[in-house]
């Protein structure tokens, strides 16, 4: 589903992301850590075609990044660390105006929007104007917005970022079970969170992967913040 070959990106003669590759099989839900300025952010800017790599290959859903872009970003949804949303909107003109943009023709939007506001937990609020929301409901519309044109793939990036505790669980349980149709990268900093929601975890710091297994497995013999402080300790 997702492969990526020696990926790199230099800003100016400051290296972000160095050398870079790992694969991500259909349907996995992948935990993405690193502490700050480990270039996780860079490099799921350059996965959904944002930024431009200084070398490397992508490769999302059968489709190369260098020869199709578009067609990769048809096949990805993105929800940044802050929601893109249009405070003036309501939810449902919002979700509308961002499935237009995503070529869901008119035939299926009605039918997809339905679908999307009921799995987002969105259905009550579709008349709800964006601005007036809470945090939470916000980020329920951002991961409406990521999903809307049923994408292959879905990034996310510190979804549950200054959410109660409740929100956090709630939204868990939703990429939970966003996970069983499509494939997921998460990223955040709460270990906690990549514990309870992702199968496999890629660790990566000073711009490099230190470390990419299945949970469980990195997890026997030791607890994932001793394994994490290791990597990035290296």
């Amino acid at each position: 589903m997702i492969t990526v070959t020696n990926l790199s990106k230099n800003f100016k003669e400051i290296p972000a992301v160095r050398n870079v590759s790992f694969e991500i099989t259909e349907h996995e839900i992948v935990g993405f850590l690193g502490p700050n300025g480990a270039g996780k952010t860079t490099t799921m800017r350059m996965l959904t075609t944002f930024i431009q790599p200084t070398q490397g290959k992508i490769s999302i859903a059968g489709y190369s990044r260098d020869k199709e872009p578009d067609k990769i970003r048809k096949n990805i949804g993105y929800l940044p660390e802050i929601p893109p949303l249009y405070p003036e909107l309501t939810v449902k003109e919002y979700l509308v105006f961002v499935a237009k943009l995503r070529s869901v023709c008119n035939a299926q939007l009605k039918l997809r929007l339905e679908e999307v506001l009921e799995l987002c937990g969105l259905a009550d609020f579709q008349n709800r104007v964006c601005g007036v929301l809470s945090k939470g409901y916000k980020q329920r519309v951002g991961l409406a917005q990521a999903i809307i044109h049923n994408p292959q793939v879905i990034i996310l990036d510190e979804p549950t970022s200054g959410l109660d505790p409740l929100q956090i669980i709630e939204i868990r349980k939703l990429i939970k079970e966003l996970g069983k149709q499509h494939t997921l990268i998460l990223s955040s900093h709460i270990l906690q969170e990549v514990t309870e929601v992702c199968s496999r975890v890629l660790i990566m710091a000073q711009g490099k992967i230190m470390a990419d297994d299945q949970v469980a497995t990195l997890t026997q013999a030791k607890t994932l913040e001793q394994i994490f402080i290791e990597a990035v300790s290296e």
